[in-house]
């Protein structure tokens, strides 16, 4: 009896652990429409976002070392790391469990990625994630359709 109360115990434990919302801070103009429609993919993804209006992203990306080559519109922040532009919510979330990694990017503003929907339309685009030493791999490959 002991035995099946602990193991209940731990699966209610690990359920309330994974409904926790993720926290990202979101860095955007104030005149970006996708950087809007982003934010709310990622809240329908569980996480819980703190915007910030910036006038520089500029200063922003430099700060955080967003390579200007993966450069977009919105820059986010989480667990210290950057997301770069429309990169999914799933992706983030790959992003968190690979700590070699100090940020992960979508450049440029790819139609069909989150926030840059635009019917059945999808561009071929990549998540390229970035390691402490500059060096980048793909993260995930989503293909044209």
């Amino acid at each position: 009896m002991r035995r099946l109360a602990l193991l209940a115990a731990l699966a209610f434990a690990a359920a309330v652990q994974a409904a926790e919302p993720i926290a990202i801070d979101v860095y955007r103009d104030a005149y970006c429409s996708c950087c809007k429609t982003w934010i709310r993919h990622l809240q329908a993804n569980g996480f819980t976002v703190t915007e910030h209006v910036e006038e520089n992203m500029s200063k922003i990306k430099t700060r955080l070392g967003v390579p200007y080559s993966l450069g977009s519109c919105h820059t986010a922040v989480i667990d210290g790391r950057f997301v770069e532009g429309h990169v999914p919510a799933a992706d983030i979330l790959r992003l968190r469990r690979q700590p070699d990694l100090i940020g992960a990017a979508v450049p440029g503003m790819p139609v069909g990625s989150p926030g840059m929907e635009s019917g059945d339309r999808r561009d071929a685009y990549q998540v390229i994630g970035v390691a402490r030493d500059g060096s980048r791999r793909v993260l995930a490959d989503y293909p044209q359709r």
